[in-house]
């Protein structure tokens, strides 16, 4: 130990608050008085699923035989309303993600590995790109304020339409696609200057309310002759009144995306302290469904953090249909690869850590509009890939529904779960482990 200092008994103590992330954001605030952009979701510790636990069958439950009886994966939805609803094979979906915020390879690639998974993808803000149509057997169309790309065209070729009224990331928060990643094509597609930063509007131009969000519905089923789903995406912050005020607009569906979903870009300041955890939304968005009726009849689809099959299965035991995955699907296909940490460490970074996306720098070739760096993907292998893990949550999934005793997915319910903490207790509305006791409600 130093004797230079003037107590050399006493070892040099960081603040918990001012930690060395903190400072540097500080100093970085102080050297260029601007806010921080970055990609993602939120980062620093949040209840989540792993604060759950499954009880497994024992002497008062009979488990199934993982090689022997079958454990059923498939959901439909959109139902309620339309005349084609989506039959999904398994209850994980493809989050929306815009060409624009992912190069034409990685958007194919998600189409290719949906198609092989048997489920579904998402086009995000910027319109529909003809790879990705062509390699998605079921393509949800979003419609976002900020109307980029929309036509009726793509609108009809789409097997669902998904309105976006806010992400987990940033509910409340408009988009943001900086001039770097405003190629010609993206430009031209959105109908904006090349290489010019663009920010969307933070709500719809459409509407200011519910009784507008429902007229809104009736267009979008007339103009696709009623045979579309018609999805309502929010960011968690009020889950149990944005649930129900969508399912008496009419939505066929409803997407509840917690603070752990991730963006393209945005502030920090936003992804970190603007929203509530995916935990905290399930059981309010599933309640409000219940309490009309709708449980069932209109879907709850959950993201936000998504990452196993265990995951998956938590979210569906606390009511959700199905589950949308968007960061772990950028992982499968091959961001933040170890293998190209050298590359990471020129930016400035660390594999696992990069989410300067909206720079359009990215050397996996997944979140860039550089036609060098984007050619590095290869949608084909990149689409097998994210086929693979989506077949490895499903497993999972199947794995642990059956040794509650479950034929299917969606027989598990909040009865098979208790927590590990008093805070995940009391937003999953499951007891303690080893107790009776749900914090907030009465004994």
């Amino acid at each position: 130990m130093s004797t230079d200092r003037k107590n050399p008994l006493t070892e040099p103590r960081k603040s918990a608050t001012f930690d060395d992330y903190t400072l540097s954001q500080i100093r970085r605030a102080a050297a260029t008085g601007m806010y921080h952009i970055r990609g993602g979701g939120a980062k620093r510790a949040l209840p989540h699923f792993d604060d759950l636990l499954f009880l497994g069958a024992s002497m008062s439950r009979y488990p199934l035989e993982g090689y022997r009886e079958k454990c059923g994966t498939n959901v439909v939805v959109g139902a309620r309303f339309a005349r084609t609803p989506l039959a999904l094979d398994i209850p994980i979906t493809i989050a929306g993600m815009s060409f624009g915020s992912l190069s034409a390879p990685a958007k194919e690639a998600l189409g290719r590995g949906a198609t092989l998974a048997g489920t579904s993808t998402t086009t995000g803000d910027g319109g529909m790109t003809q790879e990705e149509r062509r390699h998605s057997r079921l393509l949800v169309y979003q419609v976002l304020p900020s109307r980029y790309g929309m036509n009726p065209d793509d609108l009809r070729s789409a097997d669902a339409i998904e309105i976006v009224v806010g992400q987990g990331a940033k509910p409340g928060g408009g988009g943001m696609l900086l001039g770097q990643k405003l190629s010609n094509r993206v430009a031209e597609m959105r109908t904006l200057p090349e290489g010019i930063d663009q920010r969307s509007a933070s709500r719809h131009p459409d509407w200011t309310g519910p009784d507008d969000l429902e007229i809104k519905i009736a267009e979008l089923r007339e103009i696709t002759d009623w045979e579309k789903p018609i999805y309502v995406k929010v960011g968690a912050s009020r889950p149990y009144y944005d649930t129900a005020l969508a399912a008496k607009a009419g939505a066929d569906v409803i997407v509840v995306d917690g603070m752990q979903g991730g963006t393209a870009a945005t502030q920090e300041v936003f992804i970190e302290h603007v929203g509530i955890p995916t935990l905290a939304a399930i059981r309010p968005a599933a309640r409000a469904l219940q309490d009309l009726g709708l449980h069932r009849k209109v879907q709850l689809i959950v993201s936000g953090g998504v990452r196993n099959g265990a995951d998956v299965a938590k979210a569906l035991a606390l009511g959700a249909d199905a589950v949308s995955i968007g960061t772990a699907a950028l992982v499968a296909l091959g961001d933040n690869d170890p293998a190209l940490e050298a590359e990471y460490n020129a930016l400035g970074t660390t594999a696992g850590a990069y989410d300067d996306w909206h720079e359009g720098r990215d050397p996996a070739g997944i979140t860039t509009q550089d036609p060098r760096l984007a050619a590095r993907l290869d949608p084909v292998a990149a689409g097998r890939r994210l086929a693979n893990y989506l077949q490895v949550l499903t497993l999972e999934a199947q794995a642990i529904a059956r040794a509650c005793g479950k034929s299917h997915l969606r027989n598990l319910e909040p009865e098979d779960l208790v927590a590990l903490t008093i805070e995940a207790a009391a937003m999953a509305g499951v007891p303690i482990a080893g107790t009776d006791w749900i914090p907030g409600q009465r004994l």
